[in-house]
């Protein structure tokens, strides 16, 4: 994940939720925050840079990139809208689960898209832009055009771990979405085989007529352990949840024996929260803590709508070293901000 390759850039973002405790007649302590984030917020990502926060989420016709250095102030946050598909092509429509991260000197978009006349699994894949200006919400963005993946998919995302960089995405193989990964060449081309090192082998990830694991995020362990997040089941059902692999200390992400599958969910509806996914990981202002944002739903069976909103919580680690989310934090319930905000 993109704030955590190399030397370690951070994301964060933050949030007053939209249904707030005031709107529940209860004054909202300050240093807090309440989940829901905004209203709306499929896939979230966040990227920090030199202590701004970028936060995107799936909006379909196009890429809105938000700005903030306050954590307690999303909703109004700086926002521009920096890249409009084409109206043909193979990137024209359906715009998913962007990622914005600085590699090197430029910023990078990586997106889902599908082709213009088209809405099956076939016909979508994995792009990027490239900006090489300063500031992600100026200069141009540069159509780098489809990764060359070996198959269909969506939900790709970059790390770089011992001087390599790496893609991971969720490809369409058979009826089932799995996970695969590849060396990169350069921050748009992959080089060698890629390999598949995760599919829908659990009942809890074969829910509601569909194999899927998608969305995967990279987090790194305290011990040097790579992690790799993933959601499970399909969007539309209320037992969407986050799964996790793992590789040990010094593995080779490439190999598939590397990485090791936690037998159950580690994050999942509760607290009158449900299906929670496609999430990403953040710090505190002040690096001292650890947190995760994913979507929700605030009700059963709202299913796979532009009404999943984004959720952040803190989290901790196991004592051998493997994240701890714990369930969802209740929505309107105020909660501190993360440590060092001002």
């Amino acid at each position: 994940m993109q704030f955590w390759t190399g030397a370690l850039i951070g994301a964060a973002l933050f949030a007053a939720g939209t249904a707030t405790a005031q709107e529940a007649g209860t004054a909202k302590p300050a240093g807090t925050y309440t989940n829901p984030l905004l209203p709306s917020g499929p896939d979230p990502w966040i990227t920090q840079v030199d202590g701004t926060y970028y936060y995107m989420h799936t909006q379909r016709d196009g890429i809105t990139l938000f700005r903030t250095r306050n954590i307690a102030d999303l909703a109004n946050a700086e926002r521009k809208k920096v890249w409009t598909p084409p109206k043909e092509g193979a990137n024209a429509h359906l715009i998913w689960a962007p990622e914005l991260h600085r590699i090197g000197k430029s910023w990078f978009l990586y997106y889902t898209a599908t082709a213009s006349g088209f809405s099956d699994d076939a016909h979508r894949a994995v792009f990027v832009l490239e900006n090489k200006g300063a500031d992600p919400l100026g200069g141009t963005w540069i159509d780098r055009g489809r990764i060359n993946t070996a198959h269909a998919g969506i939900d790709g995302t970059t790390f770089q771990y011992r001087g390599k960089r790496y893609f991971v995405y969720s490809p369409y193989l058979g009826p089932d979405s799995g996970l695969a990964i590849a060396e990169m060449k350069n921050p748009w081309t992959l080089k060698g085989k890629e390999q598949v090192i995760a599919m829908p082998d659990q009942p809890w990830e074969r829910l509601d007529g569909r194999q899927i694991l998608e969305g995967p995020e990279f987090l790194p362990g305290p011990r040097g352990d790579l992690f790799l997040t993933y959601s499970a089941s399909p969007c539309w059902s209320d037992d969407y949840a986050l799964g996790l692999l793992r590789a040990a200390p010094g593995a080779n992400p490439l190999d598939p024996k590397a990485w090791s599958k936690a037998p159950a969910p580690v994050l999942h509806k509760g607290n009158g929260v449900y299906a929670t996914g496609h999430n990403g990981f953040f710090l505190s202002p002040d690096g001292k803590e650890n947190w995760i944002i994913y979507h929700a739903n605030s009700a059963a069976g709202m299913k796979c709508t532009l009404k999943r909103a984004p959720h952040i919580q803190k989290f901790g680690w196991t004592a051998d070293g493997r994240p701890d989310f714990g369930l969802p934090v209740p929505e309107n319930v105020p909660q501190p901000v993360p440590s060092g905000t001002k």
